[in-house]
């Protein structure tokens, strides 16, 4: 199968971080994944929400906030806030992406702080939730540092790095990071989010108006994790550049 802009089915598309792209957060990333570009922005606040001091839960938190800025597609998206709501799918995916964080920081080495993650998408074409996760775990990784830096932490508490893809199955093959044209064609739209030992966070898969064999669901892994490990690659060769150590 010939895709559009000619890539072999299980080559994922250029990948670019440009750290330091908001200069008031701890930590920030533009993600570039082909056409999709999100920026990453890490805050961090000394204090911890209300829940977890009147459960008496040590440690600190992490979440995350998710948005397409109303440029960022073909037609113009409206704000969630002059619809008084947040979407669904907005919703899905900023916890989807509070989860995979969570599952990369040692919340109890954090300390008694709240780390926002900000991930807001300047250009969409497919992929901006596997992105947003991508970047952000770099941007973490970043602010985190920064503490370390700051002697406001004596270690740095990240367990490991997280990256996530996208894999789909158009005409029965197998393709690795759709764009959105691939993945509107999709008959089987599959996200994996994994660290760098391999190890599974997250895995969101379903057939649109089809099925698929668990030969299929295989294959798609197989993929899915060629291309985290291709992701990871990345996101060292930044953190070797930028001084910085992962775990």
């Amino acid at each position: 199968m010939i895709r559009l802009d000619d890539r072999a089915p299980d080559q994922s598309r250029p990948v670019a971080f440009q750290c330091g792209i908001a200069p008031h957060a701890s930590g920030s990333v533009l993600i570039s994944m082909g056409n999709t570009r999100v920026v990453c922005a890490v805050m961090i606040e000394e204090n911890v929400p209300r829940w977890m001091k009147e459960q008496r839960i040590s440690g600190g938190w992490l979440t995350a906030e998710y948005s397409m800025l109303p440029y960022s597609t073909l037609t113009r998206k409206p704000r969630d806030v002059s619809k008084g709501r947040l979407d669904g799918r907005s919703s899905e995916i900023q916890r989807l992406i509070g989860r995979s964080m969570r599952a990369a920081v040692d919340l109890e080495k954090l300390g008694p702080r709240t780390i926002w993650v900000d991930c807001d998408v300047l250009q969409a074409d497919g992929g901006t939730r596997t992105a947003a996760i991508t970047g952000a775990s770099l941007a973490v990784t970043l602010a985190c540092r920064r503490l370390v830096e700051e002697k406001r932490l004596a270690e740095l508490p990240i367990k490991t790095l997280v990256a996530a893809i996208s894999v789909g199955v158009i005409e029965n093959v197998a393709l690795l990071d759709l764009n959105y044209e691939e993945d509107k064609a999709a008959t089987v739209d599959l996200n994996l989010v994994a660290t760098e030992e391999g190890a599974l966070v997250e895995i969101q898969g379903a057939g649109e108006e089809a099925t698929f064999s668990h030969e299929q669901l295989l294959q798609m892994l197989s993929l899915g994790q060629k291309g985290i490990v291709d992701l990871i690659e990345a996101q060292r060769a930044v953190l070797a550049n930028a001084g910085a150590t992962a775990v």
